[in-house]
């Protein structure tokens, strides 16, 4: 698509590790895995007594194995900087309204990036469902109901996807 405006590119100064999230999802998918794996394999040599205690090392090891992935993901996805990226675009893209602000659009964008920031690597398509039944909380005082603000999430999201793929 051709698009009459030029695309700005944002940047972000922040120290590294300051992502607000990326530590937290990646520890809650790491504790589960983890519990999963050594508390199963601990559980099985062992029996059902030491399964608990394997499961408790695994959600410990699992956790911080996770969080450590799941920030260095999350930390290159930085909130900050996609919204300055947004709100310096939304105006050159082919949904938004002529008469729209950037504030009608945001909570789209925004829930995008949360959406990628949870699941990296899968496409769109496979959790929009899920994006559209969450619309109805992620819109705060949005205006714009799902079929609106569907391209602007699919935009956010699709811009990260394109991006760290090849990462994943």
């Amino acid at each position: 698509m051709a698009y009459e405006k030029k695309m700005k590119v944002a940047t972000h100064e922040g120290e590294y590790g300051d992502h607000p999230i990326a530590g937290a999802v990646g520890a809650a998918v790491g504790a589960a895995a983890g519990a999963a794996v050594v508390g199963a394999a601990q559980g099985a040599m062992l029996g059902t007594v030491a399964g608990l205690p394997g499961m408790a090392a695994g959600v410990a090891i699992g956790g911080v194995v996770g969080a450590l992935a799941g920030k260095g993901v999350g930390q290159e996805i930085n909130p900050t900087t996609e919204d300055i990226y947004w709100s310096e675009n939304y105006d050159s893209r082919p949904y938004v309204t002529t008469d729209a602000s950037y504030d009608d659009y945001r909570p789209a964008y925004r829930h995008g990036i949360d959406a990628y920031s949870r699941n990296p690597g899968r496409s769109f398509d496979e959790i929009e469902p899920q994006l559209g039944r969450e619309w109805e909380v992620a819109r705060g005082s949005s205006n714009l109901g799902w079929d609106n603000a569907k391209p602007a999430s699919r935009d956010a999201y699709d811009r990260l996807y394109n991006q760290y793929k090849d990462k994943m």
